[in-house]
């Protein structure tokens, strides 16, 4: 195991060393603690020897990391998160300059995991940790092409206090990330995680383009609506066509902004908070999941998505009622650009959001150019 081991984190080093310089993912890179962890990691540990890298300087603190650590993978280095800038520069700032998109240079990775969702696209580590305040795991992880989980808020510890940030991952695969659930939750955790029971297809969902107020741009609204029609046709999901089954939110920009900046209320927001939250207990009453586009955008350049576009548009409401919520690689738009599929369970349904995901994933092979 230990011969294995030096071979997958010696090989992501020397990934990380030749393409790094051109990809700015990483802020650090760890050769000697890497490859020294690997020497002395107990072989029979679930993960032991998995090389895996850490949002920002501060990841390898963070309770995920340590759970990791735990259960043998081996820490590889610390992704860029953005640098000094406006507010919609989320494009991350890594070791050697800007952090690029993988499959275009010119388009921004998304943030604010944007070396983690970068470092997995380009195959430089199977698995990143991130964290998602307003789609900061799933929006990358859309204009990356890779998978991305937003946990349910409070599931994992979390240093924000303004209660709106998650612990998350991001992989190339859906059965990574139920690794990582399933080596970072402890035995309650897990228990009440087993407690929301397990989805079997074809399960019962809607497909909203908008949610009822978003700008979704007709490219990505393609891409993702002919995504669904494929896991509907392939039994993945059974589509609800009855009268008042979709699902209509009021904006939520207002409350998340005034969360974010220190009032729980929602300030001038409250009342649409409210009213979500009332319109998202009942729909998840009678239906186990929500279909939407990750962002109702493409990746956009580097000097930013322009006046009052909000790529977190389609994520921000779930981090203010704390459902579990993932992106799942749903195609290319003609110009190349990765486009996300956003999955949507009950609060704490983790488990059967991935069963759920993991099913997807194989009905929707992902060509990529």
């Amino acid at each position: 195991m230990v011969g294995e081991s030096w071979w997958a984190v010696g090989e992501a080093l020397e990934r990380i060393d030749r393409i790094d310089p051109r990809l700015c993912a990483f802020i650090e890179v760890w050769h000697a603690d890497a490859l020294h962890r690997t020497r002395t990691v107990e072989g029979q540990l679930p993960l032991a020897g998995l090389p895996f890298a850490v949002k920002g300087p501060t990841g390898l603190r963070s309770y995920a990391a340590r759970r990791l650590l735990a259960a043998g993978a081996v820490p590889v280095g610390s992704t860029a998160v953005p640098g000094p800038g406006t507010y919609w520069q989320t494009w991350g700032l890594g070791a050697h300059g800007r952090t690029v998109n993988p499959y275009r240079a010119d388009r921004t990775p998304g943030g604010s995991s944007a070396g983690s969702a970068a470092a997995v696209a380009a195959g430089l580590v199977p698995l990143a940790t991130g964290s998602d305040g307003a789609g900061s795991v799933r929006i990358p992880a859309a204009w990356c092409g890779v998978f991305g989980l937003k946990t349910t808020n409070g599931l994992l510890p979390t240093p924000d206090r303004t209660g709106l940030a998650s612990a998350g991952v991001l992989t190339r695969r859906v059965a990574d990330a139920r690794t990582y659930l399933r080596c970072v939750l402890d035995d309650g955790a897990v228990t009440s995680a087993a407690a929301h029971g397990r989805a079997s297809p074809p399960v019962a969902a809607t497909y909203s383009p908008d949610l009822g107020f978003a700008r979704t741009d007709p490219a990505v609204e393609v891409v993702v609506r002919a995504a669904v029609g494929r896991l509907a046709a392939a039994g993945v999901v059974r589509l609800d066509g009855a009268p008042g089954s979709s699902l209509s939110l009021l904006d939520p920009r207002e409350a998340w902004l005034a969360v974010r900046g220190g009032d729980p209320s929602g300030g001038a927001g409250a009342g649409a908070r409210e009213e979500n939250e009332r319109r998202l207990d009942a729909y998840f009453a009678r239906t186990p999941l929500l279909l939407t586009p990750v962002t109702p955008n493409r990746p956009h350049g580097h000097e930013g998505p322009g006046p009052d576009v909000y790529s977190t548009a389609l994520t921000w409401a779930f981090n203010l009622s704390g459902h579990p919520a993932a992106s799942l690689p749903a195609g290319f738009t003609p110009d190349g650009c990765p486009v996300g599929l956003q999955l949507v369970a009950g609060r704490g349904a983790d488990v059967s959001l991935l069963e759920i995901a993991g099913a997807a994933e194989s009905v929707l092979p992902i060509v990529r150019p």
